[in-house]
């Protein structure tokens, strides 16, 4: 399974935002929202964000493989030999053990699931509206970022303004790691 995650990990985002189209958005707007009764061109934030949990999963797996990996093996043979049972070696050896690098997979993945451009802008139908509910259109910041960047150099106020949504961007970015490294080291201080 190892080496198919690999291959998921490095597929680039272009091809997941037209696997978006083709399957995501078209089953949104068939399907699932006349199912929960609301009508969608099915380009949606619901869209957006299954292409990306779909894309940030691999990148994830990775992290907590080499997580898991560190852990020697001496200490659930350890607690295997004592009388625990497998799931209790799981569950109060190996995941107390990895906690720290789960919280750091998770804040990573969150993380480059946030700035994700061309993906997440193929399917979420970049309406400049404030979406209310998840099967509207949305702009994220990434996409904004992407479509006006290069043709409004040379208005001063909207380069300005794209500037501005590039460092709200990077702040709630880095809240994101700030939060996940709090998280950690509290963790460790109660171990």
């Amino acid at each position: 399974m190892h080496p198919v995650i690999d291959i998921l990990a490095g597929i680039p985002s272009v091809i997941y935002g037209v696997w978006g189209i083709l399957v995501i958005v078209p089953f949104i707007s068939d399907y699932l929202a006349p199912m929960m009764g609301k009508q969608t061109t099915g380009f949606s934030i619901l869209a957006g964000a299954l292409v990306l949990s779909v894309m940030i999963i691999p990148f994830m797996l990775n992290i907590l493989i080499e997580v898991f990996s560190t852990i020697p093996e001496e200490l659930s043979e350890a607690s295997l030999s004592l009388g625990a049972t497998k799931w209790q070696t799981i569950k109060f050896v190996l995941l107390k053990k990895a906690f720290p690098g789960i919280i750091s997979a998770l804040g990573l993945g969150l993380s480059r699931a946030f700035g994700e451009t061309i993906a997440v802008l193929m399917v979420v139908g970049n309406v400049t509206t404030i979406p209310k509910g998840l099967f509207q259109p949305g702009y994220p910041l990434p996409a904004l970022i992407a479509n006006n960047y290069g043709e409004m150099l040379s208005i001063p106020m909207y380069d300005s303004a794209l500037m501005l949504a590039a460092l709200v961007l990077f702040v709630i970015i880095i809240f994101f790691n700030f939060a996940s490294r709090i998280a950690i080291i509290n963790i460790e201080k109660n171990d």
